[in-house]
């Protein structure tokens, strides 16, 4: 039995009640962190991209029209509040709907194909990074033949092989970017192999396995996030170059080049058709690489304002 006022062997302690001037204390220190955090993120940039995941992720439900559904009798209307809001184009489909639907096809494109090449280059660069020797040596030289084959062209004449079709598009710009991924993560790699730390493991018995995921990734990732928030507007470019030359997203699936491909014809008409689509990649594509810097910045201490 315990002695009242004491607290019994086991039990726990009691909890202060928290008084609602803490609460609210706790609650600005919680908006100060988050605050600081944000510290220098471009404000525009990161709006809009916000604004171009919802659109991809909501296209139905925001969407006004269908964007494949033509319209003989409304070709080529002008911007207009409270009918179509960014025009038609030449078979009378909404601007707008077809917009928001080919943020989609952008978005899909720009992370799947980061994400495939950002692993592939990732293991590659590990690879070589820490095993050296014949191994580093063939993978570099194999990273050093697809960096000197032309882009662009090699790019077209797979699709054009293959077909046009989303996945195509994202395969082949994959497999075109990993070498990025591949040199600088092997820098990186490679100037963490020279610390002490690493040697220890190696002298303590560490297996290159445990190298890899225990000491090295976790030092690699803020490098890989940057390069990837950079790469994203690199791959949307290339899908947009490649529908503007009718091998990406095959018709009448909207997508932000084909619509520049098909305005093309109609710049001195309707000056709205290639400026909706043309505004928006640039806009997506800086925005991107503002995010980049940001993050490069945040994660560089050399960079970092204090």
């Amino acid at each position: 039995m315990a002695i009242a006022g004491e607290q019994e062997f086991g039990g726990d302690p009691p909890v202060a009640p928290t008084s609602p001037a803490a609460r609210v204390q706790s609650l600005l220190a919680a908006a100060s962190s988050v605050r600081s955090a944000m510290r220098g993120v471009p404000k525009f940039s990161f709006f809009y991209l916000i604004v171009i995941i919802i659109a991809t992720l909501f296209a139905p439900l925001i969407a006004p029209f269908d964007p494949i559904k033509t319209a003989p009798t409304n070709i080529l209307a002008e911007p207009a509040w409270g009918q179509h809001l960014l025009g038609t184009d030449h078979l009378g489909r909404d601007i707008l709907s077809r917009m928001i639907y080919g943020a989609r096809i952008s978005v899909i494109v720009g992370f799947m194909a980061v994400v495939i090449s950002g692993v592939l280059g990732t293991l590659i660069a590990l690879a070589s990074g820490v095993a050296r020797g014949w191994i580093d040596t063939l993978l570099m030289r194999l990273t050093d033949g697809f960096l000197a084959l032309p882009y662009l062209m090699v790019a077209v004449t797979v699709i054009a092989i293959l077909g046009a079709g989303l996945w195509n598009v994202i395969l082949v710009i994959a497999l075109l970017r990993w070498m990025t991924y591949a040199r600088i993560i092997r820098g990186e790699v490679l100037s963490l192999m020279q610390m002490d730390y690493i040697r220890l493991a190696r002298v303590a018995g560490a297996s290159n396995l445990r190298i890899i995921f225990r000491h090295v990734a976790p030092n690699i990732i803020n490098t890989l996030l940057v390069l990837a928030t950079l790469e994203v507007g690199l791959a949307i470019i290339a899908e947009a170059s490649l529908s503007y030359l009718g091998l990406g997203i095959p018709r009448p699936q909207p997508s932000w080049g084909t619509m520049l491909a098909e305005s093309q014809e109609w710049v001195f008409v309707a000056w709205w058709l290639p400026m909706v689509p043309g505004v928006a990649i640039t806009l997506l594509v800086m925005s991107f690489n503002l995010m980049g810097d940001w993050l490069r910045d945040r994660t560089d201490p050399t960079r970092r304002q204090l």
